[in-house]
């Protein structure tokens, strides 16, 4: 690589981290589409830019032309994710761009969605733009993993958050459990839980804890995701705290193929939706997750039980885990842990967590990472 060469990489990098920055605006507000933002340079200045806020409103691209205005004529267009080519609420942000005469496009990562997935490209090259891509690809597939997650596994991302001692228990031998993690996990967690479409517990949590499953930031508003109960005997009291009629969230329960019909009435009645899995015995999360895919939900916050995050785990269907532990030691045979089922039998057998990051949050500390199965 020449000198001139390098320095045209690293500009194009520069400006690309700038258009990462902007898409983090979008954050929990763009699904089912993806975070993207946009830069316009002309000679070596940033005449426009834009990110995408929320479905219909105007893509990235069209945003940092607007901002541009006259300045698109021959300048470069920085963008974290291949423009698209086709009409959906908007329409194709290829024709916007060729309509501003930019001259050179570099883009993030393709876009693996059937209806762009290469097109968008090549159309801007057919109509004679020059397109660099990918940049700090990385980075760019990192801040779309909801997106990447549906357009190509057709089911919702899904988080596996769990608040734990350090020797991994949730609460203690008697049941005590609040609160083992600090204001500031739990203040963290209502971020999360704030980004998400859907937050899901196992029955036994809405029977031991009745949680309410809502969102609460301090001097923000924050938007209560849908609320989803893995219950195969349909044993939801009709009064629990998840049919909160001040939340404009609905309730989703998930069963199993054939439940109890009187109890299926009565929690219909409070307003909730029965989702029936294909399990003559338990909740078929696979089954579960491709199901409210279709009904819009991108993503899924998964707080307890023991049962449900290894129910998850085991059915590979969670994509990221969120891990807060205190700085306590609980102890006890019989105080529960984070994650029970049947376990596995090998080490070999065990799901790992890859691209691992902790911090401190307050006195805990936080592990995150992608998990990764065997012989995937």
């Amino acid at each position: 690589m020449t000198i001139k060469e390098a320095n045209i990489r690293r500009d194009a990098e520069r400006y690309m981290y700038r258009a990462l920055s902007l898409a983090k605006r979008g954050l929990g507000r763009t699904s089912p589409n993806p975070m993207v933002g946009a830069v316009i340079v002309k000679d070596g200045k940033i005449v426009g830019e834009g990110f995408h806020r929320a479905p219909g409103e105007p893509h990235a691209e069209v945003e940092a032309i607007k901002v541009a205005g006259d300045e698109t004529h021959g300048a470069e267009l920085y963008v974290t994710l291949e423009p698209c080519n086709h009409y959906g609420r908007t329409p194709p942000c290829t024709l916007a761009i060729m309509a501003a005469g930019i001259k050179k496009v570099y883009y993030g990562i393709d876009d693996p969605n059937p209806t762009v997935i290469g097109g968008g490209a090549e159309t801007l090259r057919k109509a004679g733009v020059e397109v660099v891509g990918p940049i700090i690809g990385n980075r760019c597939t990192a801040i779309n993993e909801v997106y990447l997650t549906n357009v190509t596994m057709r089911r919702p991302f899904v988080i596996l958050k769990l608040a734990m001692s350090l020797d991994g228990r949730i609460a203690t031998k008697t049941g005590a459990s609040k609160w083992i993690t600090s204001e500031e996990s739990r203040m963290k967690v209502h971020r999360i839980r704030d980004r998400v479409s859907a937050i899901m517990v196992g029955i036994q949590t809405v029977l031991n804890d009745n949680p309410s499953l809502t969102t609460r930031l301090k001097n923000v508003q924050g938007r209560d995701p849908i609320r989803i109960v893995a219950d195969s005997n349909l044993r939801t009291p009709p009064d629990a705290a998840i049919f909160n009629a001040s939340s404009p969230a609905g309730v989703i329960i998930a069963t199993r193929k054939d439940p109890p019909s009187r109890l299926k009435a009565r929690l219909e009645k409070k307003g909730a939706r029965i989702v029936q899995t294909n399990s003559a015995d338990k909740v078929d999360l696979a089954d579960l997750f491709s199901q409210i895919y279709r009904m819009g939900i991108t993503s899924v916050l998964l707080e307890g039980g023991a049962g449900l995050a290894w129910g998850a785990l085991d059915a590979r269907v969670v994509d990221r885990c969120a891990f807060f532990y205190a700085p306590i030691i609980i102890g006890g045979k019989s105080a529960p842990s984070g994650i029970g089922g049947a376990g596995i039998n090998h080490l070999e057998e065990a799901p790992r967590l890859i691209n691992l990051k902790s911090l401190r949050v307050g006195p805990d500390i936080m592990v995150e990472g992608r998990v990764q199965y065997p012989g995937l």
